[in-house]
């Protein structure tokens, strides 16, 4: 099996290996909830069948340029600043993020970097959405914000089609810092 085979295969396990753990705490949280627990035994399957029998990536792998990247943090900060600091929520938090970001490409209509912004910028909205009890911090958010964007380099043309990428890339970032926190805590 080729190295990019490989490492395709890698991402998608990945990726479900992150989507069932959210949809478990979920599950967790709601037990008591008969409603969740049939929806989360109808989605599981769903998602499996289309990891299976969807077009997740495209025949070329590309990569997402560093300079996109790098506005993850600004829109996670941006996020986590409006919903924590000036409590507004972590929905009109992340809305409003997205909806200022969706206007950079107006600067310069011809810029390919600027039509690239919106979506690295509400990626990391998505992160600035996560409460103080798993985003305790700037730091935190921060760290989940570089390994979002190294998630985001390495998956540009993978996943295509699939709703909802630029929030479960984020999701996972923060698993990986919460995870990463965990370890340093139980170590330290």
């Amino acid at each position: 099996m080729s190295t990019r085979k490989l490492s395709r295969k890698i991402s998608i396990i990945f990726l479900l290996a992150i989507q069932v753990i959210f949809l478990f705490a979920i599950f967790r949280e709601h037990l008591q909830s008969w409603w969740s627990v049939i929806s989360i035994l109808v989605i599981c399957p769903l998602i499996l069948v289309a990891y299976l029998r969807g077009q997740l990536h495209h025949h070329e792998h590309q990569y997402e340029h560093v300079l996109v990247v790098c506005w993850i943090p600004i829109g996670a900060v941006s996020s986590f600043y409006l919903n924590h600091y000036l409590s507004l929520g972590p929905v009109i938090s992340a809305s409003a993020v997205g909806f200022t970001a969706s206007f950079l490409p107006v600067f310069k209509k011809s810029s390919e970097y600027l039509r690239q912004l919106p979506a690295a910028v509400y990626c990391g909205a998505f992160i600035g959405m996560s409460s103080t009890a798993v985003a305790p911090n700037i730091v935190f958010v921060l760290t989940a914000s570089f390994f979002t964007a190294i998630l985001i380099i390495v998956s540009k043309s993978l996943f295509s089609g699939v709703g909802g990428k630029l929030g479960t890339l984020a999701f996972a970032g923060v698993v990986i810092t919460s995870f990463i926190y965990y370890l340093i805590s139980a170590y330290a």
